[in-house]
């Protein structure tokens, strides 16, 4: 049964997915459901903005090259710039199923997006991502002028496992006196893989896109053991400080078993002093954002973010 909350077109939209009788995620491997994945309707995501440039870069990773994709929005050099990371649990996804968000940030910013092919799970565990997310945004800070990117306006975002990644690569350049990051832009980021039982997650376990089930499914491939579900840098919830991390921009969905997380985290930033703006989209599910062709609300959230970079300096976003 549907949530009474759920905005009348995204309803629609999900009558139409569950029209299809596509197999749930939980019950595909992981090769099925990225293949899955990469099957998108184009028409849900929304066309692709031209922008200035695209070319395919090599990031050296600690375990060798990390596939990403430059976007410019400007010919112009000193532009504000972005690293993104793309959601999917860590699990699916990857530049392709991403590339309409990134060329509408870079274009609508005017700004550099770097999107970063992390490595995924099962294949390569926690904290193999997490390790990739960090090379990417120091090799980025120190290749900002060869990107056309001002370091000192450098924005780190992602939406679910990549609002993850974000946070996660905040805190560590933080503790790592690594490179300044401007702003954190995160879209439903996953903040506590240690607890499934918040009251988003109960009242919308199921129906709502996002399932409780494909969570434990992505977790049980991120994670190569339970107890890593409590480390900060898969649950940056769970982090003892957050204090001295850039200003954040924050959207939830109120459909979303991931909304109770991602808002207790901006009331934990804004208790250690940081800057952050919340804003939950009424009616929205996981993952609006990426479906701003089919609804309204993810244009907003797009232009939100891609604004929010737009503004990022070093003393707010």
């Amino acid at each position: 049964m549907r949530s009474p909350k759920l905005d009348p077109n995204v309803r629609a939209l999900l009558d139409q997915i569950a029209a299809l009788g596509l197999p749930p995620m939980e019950t595909l491997t992981p090769a099925e459901a990225r293949l899955a994945a990469s099957n998108r309707d184009p028409a849900i995501m929304g066309p692709p903005q031209q922008v200035e440039h695209v070319q395919d870069i090599s990031i050296p990773g600690p375990a060798g090259g990390i596939p990403a994709r430059l976007y410019r929005g400007s010919a112009q050099p000193g532009r504000p710039g972005m690293v993104f990371f793309h959601g999917g649990g860590w699990v699916v996804c990857g530049l392709h199923t991403h590339d309409v968000i990134c060329r509408a940030i870079a274009r609508q910013a005017e700004a550099a997006v770097v999107s970063v092919d992390y490595r995924l799970a099962p294949e390569h565990q926690f904290p193999a991502a997490v390790d990739d997310a960090y090379a990417a945004v120091t090799w980025v800070a120190d290749h900002a002028a060869d990107l056309g990117i001002d370091p000192a306006r450098l924005t780190v975002g992602g939406d679910s496992a990549g609002g993850n990644l974000a946070t996660v690569v905040s805190i560590l350049s933080r503790d790592r006196h690594g490179p300044p990051i401007a702003c954190q832009a995160l879209v439903y980021p996953v903040t506590d893989l240690s607890s499934l039982d918040t009251p988003s997650y109960i009242e919308f376990a199921e129906g709502c896109n996002l399932t409780r089930a494909m969570m434990l499914w992505f977790r049980g491939h991120y994670l190569a053991k339970e107890e890593d579900a409590l480390h900060p840098h898969a649950s940056p919830l769970r982090a003892p400080d957050l204090g001295g991390l850039p200003p954040a921009l924050i959207v939830t969905a109120e459909c979303d078993p991931l909304r109770d997380e991602a808002e207790a985290y901006a009331v934990r930033l804004e208790q250690a002093g940081v800057p952050v703006l919340l804003r939950r989209f009424d009616g929205m599910i996981h993952p609006f954002f990426s479906m701003s062709g089919a609804i309204p609300q993810g244009a907003q959230a797009l232009r939100m973010v891609a604004m929010t970079v737009a503004a990022a300096h070093p003393t707010d976003c």
